[in-house]
């Protein structure tokens, strides 16, 4: 029987190597990160619009974000007071130096960032005790972001995610990549990514350790994943149909009801192709070509309203509230394999049945 070595992340430890995803707009919330990390994982709370529910939203997004990310972040710290709890920030935010001020300010144990190459990251964290975590999907993205941050911080993350072309969301690939990456090919350029962590870690005298994310949603990939070398996974799909996860109980149905075809690459206004469900929303998308903005609600650094194809803000509002027939349903490769609500300790006790740090 494989046994996983609890993951060490600086000076922070989790009992059991898993990191739950972030999951954007009000997946995963402060209920969803608590119940993780209570259970000994890395629970994770997306701050992309997360006041989305304030008042204050529409008249000042940034205030009602941060205030979001404090009441989530309290919510998560009292379910889980001893665990592990940090936020995913992305880089293609508008405001993301101060979000990431933010997550410092409240005492995050981690800051995950990626939907762009995070370079800015430790500029933005200084000298706090929240560990940085840089999200990268290519050879390439790795060396350049290593690279980087020797260059102007002089320092190196606390941990490296590796996402691969399986995830949910945003992906690090351009679109012709996700064919070339197919399969174990993908295998080749995780190994190239470990060989640059590791000839920066000698540079240090640190080990960097490093989490493999897309498409792990049961033990046998969780196993495969580790005998690769990896200190740890992140898993976010299967934890969308818990009982604990933060959104409506009409988007984790959602999930279930998939079948495998519905699931598809799309084009996000972000900029990046990303994986969804094809709803009814996605087909009025295909078949319209866009969807006018109304309300620009400031949420991408680059953004040109008169020519994205629908406002990625108010389809994935509608997406947590369960208005499913306007709502961007972002999820990963296996989303299909879905059968029922489970808790956060079913998934994860089925996910490192074949090995534990406890």
């Amino acid at each position: 029987m494989v046994k996983y070595e609890p993951l060490h992340i600086g000076n922070k430890i989790a009992a059991v190597p898993l990191i739950q995803g972030g999951m954007g707009v009000g997946i995963s919330l402060g209920g969803l990160a608590g119940a993780v990390a209570k259970e000994g994982g890395v629970g994770i709370i997306s701050s992309a619009q997360i006041g989305f529910k304030n008042p204050l939203f529409d008249k000042n997004v940034l205030q009602a974000n941060l205030e979001g990310m404090e009441q989530e972040y309290n919510k998560a710290r009292a379910i889980a007071p001893e665990g592990v709890i940090g936020f995913n920030i992305m880089v293609a935010l508008q405001h993301y130096d101060d979000y990431v001020k933010k997550a410092v300010e409240l005492g995050a144990d981690i800051i995950i960032s990626g939907a762009g190459l995070p370079i800015e990251l430790p500029q933005y964290a200084k000298e706090s005790d929240t560990c940085l975590a840089p999200i990268v999907s290519t050879e390439k993205s790795a060396r350049v972001l290593l690279k980087m941050w020797d260059r102007k911080h002089k320092r190196m993350p606390d941990l490296l995610v590796i996402e691969g072309p399986l995830a949910g969301g945003h992906l690090g690939f351009h679109r012709e990549q996700l064919d070339q990456f197919a399969g174990d090919a993908y295998e080749a350029e995780i190994r190239k990514i470990m060989d640059i962590v590791r000839e920066y870690g000698i540079k240090y005298n640190k080990e960097i350790p490093v989490v493999l994310a897309g498409g792990i949603d049961d033990h046998e990939k969780v196993a495969h994943a580790m005998s690769l070398g990896v200190q740890g996974v992140q898993v976010a799909t299967r934890f969308v149909t818990t009982v604990e996860c933060d959104a409506d109980e009409r988007y984790k149905q959602s999930y279930i009801q998939a079948k495998q075809e519905d699931i598809i690459i799309v084009k996000s206004p972000v900029g990046m192709p990303g994986r969804a469900i094809r709803n009814t929303f996605m087909k009025k998308v295909e078949e319209e070509g866009r969807i006018p903005v109304k309300t620009c609600h400031q949420c991408l650094v680059k953004c040109d309203r008169a020519a994205i194809p629908y406002c990625i803000t108010d389809a994935m509002i509608n997406a947590a509230l369960g208005n499913l027939d306007k709502a961007l349903l972002f999820c990963g490769a296996n989303a299909y394999k879905a059968e029922r609500i489970e808790t956060v300790k079913e998934v994860m006790d089925s996910l490192m049945k074949d090995g534990s740090a406890c």
